[in-house]
């Protein structure tokens, strides 16, 4: 059954992760628009598999869905604290970082205030058509009512957020030995029973995962390793200037290069965003060292310049892993009962994008060309738009994924939408210069 719905929104989102949500919250009080998001999952889960009690967000709770905007929003983060009546806790607290299980409990809270954001809705067709006047047409399922509704809005605004990336000798086989980091909590009373765990990768979600397994491996007794490609189990760049990079201003600044020029800068800086942690590294160190006290015996390995290059089944069972150091030049083998993959994410790019190709631009590399303020560039001449928050990193650099700069994207394209400005945007944000 197919439902078609006459009203014509101003905007409809595919998605709702912080992005999207930030975005509707900030809507919700400016009266000249009618926008909706769909959101296939049943409720607001942010990472749900690595939600482990002890992690921290690594932006401060400032960078919330709306105070970088309008700090008296009533989605902020200080009214969620006030609501649920903690907010002598909070300020004894002293922290400017909070836990990475509240910030997705802060969220839950405010999707399920917002009637603009509707979950168990996935969109699985959109299309651009011109009758009296040209619009989307956008074609959603309802997953609990098996229905399938068809919407229509001037503009979209593209949330899909990211997947994890598996490498290929890691798949089709058993997800309950084999897993990504993604996935681990639901996976968290499997490795309790192994008798030894081996992660791959490094970054923040490595670490986490390390960690976590590390503060039970001696209770469990299980063989613990850590390997990775990388020279080091090198540390996320969080100097003070460094943070700089995720502004407004670096954002402009990288946007005017040439995108060759942007692509071999977007290289190099790896540690702006995918390094570990200071105080995730700390805590690995000094549990490693408690550990050895008394000359105990460790019963855990960190391999370091090792790539993975093939995960094979066993017969007695288990895996062995191929490995190859890539300075010595040396292939050897690591054997391990579960394998963790910390080999990071991929934006997501629903099918349905690319039933739009004729209707988009893009780039020699296959990537949709993106305009300053956040439009995806487009073939044809029309009003209608489709902003977009995922894949961006190649067109706006480091900061795309940051939540403390998607509140600033929030404002760009608000301002765009309604045609004048809603939210103020500063001109100069920082102490150092990007450019002459």
């Amino acid at each position: 059954m197919m439902k078609q719905h006459e009203k014509i929104y101003d905007l409809i989102g595919v998605g709702v992760g912080p992005f999207n949500l930030s975005l509707a919250a900030l809507l919700d009080e400016v009266e000249e628009v009618e926008s909706l998001f769909f959101e296939q999952n049943e409720t607001f889960d942010w990472h749900p598999g690595m939600l482990i009690e002890g992690t921290k967000m690594q932006v401060p709770f400032i960078a919330d869905l709306v105070t970088m905007a309008d700090p008296t929003n009533k989605y902020s983060f200080l009214n969620y604290i006030n609501k649920n009546e903690r907010m002598y806790q909070f300020y004894f607290l002293q922290r400017l970082d909070i836990p990475r299980r509240e910030y997705n409990d802060y969220c839950q809270w405010a999707a399920a205030q917002l009637n603009s954001c509707q979950f168990g809705k996935r969109v699985t067709n959109i299309r651009h058509y011109k009758d009296n006047e040209e619009m989307f047409e956008v074609e959603v399922t309802d997953l609990k009512q098996d229905e399938v509704h068809l919407y229509r809005s001037k503009n979209l605004i593209m949330g899909t957020g990211s997947v994890p990336v598996m490498p290929a000798s890691f798949r089709d086989l058993p997800s309950e030995d084999v897993f990504h980091t993604a996935d681990f909590l639901p996976n968290q009373d499997r490795c309790r029973k192994a008798e030894s765990i081996t992660v791959v990768g490094s970054g923040q979600s490595a670490a986490e995962t390390f960690r976590e397994l590390l503060k039970e491996q001696r209770d469990c007794q299980y063989r613990l390793d850590w390997i990775t490609r990388s020279p080091g189990f090198e540390s996320m760049e969080e100097s003070k200037l460094s943070l700089e990079h995720f502004s407004p201003d670096y954002v402009d600044y990288f946007y005017q290069l040439p995108q060759k020029r942007k692509d071999e800068i977007f290289a190099t800086q790896g540690l702006y965003y995918k390094g570990i942690s200071n105080h995730t590294i700390n805590d690995i160190y000094n549990l490693l060292y408690e550990y050895s006290v008394g000359r105990e015996e460790l019963d855990v390995g960190l391999q370091v310049l090792s790539e993975v290059r093939d995960v094979r089944p066993k017969q007695e069972g288990g895996y062995e892993l191929e490995c190859y150091h890539n300075q010595k030049k040396e292939t050897f083998t690591h054997d391990t009962d579960v394998v963790i993959a910390a080999t990071g994410y991929k934006p997501l790019v629903p099918d349905f994008v690319h039933h739009l190709a004729d209707f988009l631009e893009w780039d020699d590399e296959g990537r949709y060309k993106v305009t300053a303020d956040y439009r995806l560039v487009k073939n044809e001449r029309t009003d209608n738009e489709i902003y977009v928050h995922s894949g961006i990193s190649h067109t706006h650099g480091v900061g795309s994924t940051n939540l403390g700069l998607s509140i600033h994207r929030n404002k760009v394209i608000i301002n765009h939408l309604v045609g004048r400005e809603v939210y103020p945007i500063s001109e100069k944000n920082i102490f150092q210069s990007f450019t002459v």
